[in-house]
């Protein structure tokens, strides 16, 4: 880890300063994740891209500071921050709950005609596709219990009684968050949109997956790996050759496209 990792207030973090890079991408973590989930990503991608992950309150150097548990204000935050940052074209890259920030986040910044690049949305079904979820009114224990079942979580912490009790009110408060979300109408993103997904992840079907075209003129495509909600720790490289390649890319056009 190089320079300040501080980048755009509390807000965001910048691992790899790449001041030259022509393009800059915000990557927005899971629920109970943190910026540091995608230090692999800031590792692999700079100086050539700008990598700037989101840092939410309530965690790691953040701890001290209460939970946002609405995405609208989660979006209105983030935008807002990075709204103070020099111009350069961005890309957005949101991962479960990340990707439901992200797309808000890009809704707010479309209306202030601000068009990214692309919005890469992975392990999360469409805005307009929603379930039952009451996993934030489980006790620690439950909560716990669908951390080890998505495997996203590093396994030492899920042994560590304490650092369990330092993520569990993060975890809990995202989980509200993206569990009470509800899609409001309103004019499709003109930016591609481009949705990553395992085959086998309990929280999102290639039909959910697929929906995320209805959420976009810009052009869409689908990118389908093997594994379950947190497939891309096996396939990294992939998934930042997509991301590297539809950065490069202009512009989208034609029918959707599936990669299955």
């Amino acid at each position: 880890m190089t320079g300040n990792t501080r980048h755009g207030g509390a807000w965001l973090r910048r691992f790899h300063p790449a001041p030259d890079a022509g393009v800059r991408l915000v990557c927005f973590p899971h629920a109970g994740g943190s910026a540091t989930f995608y230090l692999p990503v800031s590792r692999m991608l700079s100086p050539s891209i700008e990598v700037v992950p989101v840092q939410y309150p309530g965690r790691q150097e953040r701890r001290g500071e209460p939970c946002v548990s609405d995405i609208g204000e989660l979006a209105d935050r983030v935008v807002e921050e990075l709204l103070s940052l020099n111009t350069k074209p961005l890309a957005l890259f949101g991962h479960s709950m990340g990707a439901v920030v992200a797309y808000e986040v890009a809704r707010r910044l479309e209306s202030k005609e601000i068009k990214p690049l692309r919005l890469f949305v992975s392990g999360r079904r469409a805005p307009s596709r929603t379930r039952g979820g009451r996993v934030r009114q489980r006790d620690d224990n439950g909560l716990i219990d669908e951390l080890k079942k998505l495997s996203g979580t590093d396994s030492q912490i899920l042994d560590d009684p304490d650092m369990l009790r330092m993520i569990l009110p993060a975890v809990r408060s995202d989980y509200k968050a993206v569990e009470s979300y509800r899609h409001t109408p309103g004019p499709r993103l003109d930016c591609p949109v481009v949705a990553l997904t395992g085959d086998d992840d309990p929280q999102v079907t290639l039909d959910e997956a697929t929906a995320w075209s209805e959420h976009t003129v810009g052009g869409f495509a689908l990118k389908v790996y093997e594994g379950g909600h947190f497939y891309l720790n096996s396939h990294t490289a992939a998934v930042l050759e997509v991301i590297s390649a539809g950065i490069a890319e202009p512009s989208m056009t034609g029918p959707p496209a599936s990669d299955r």
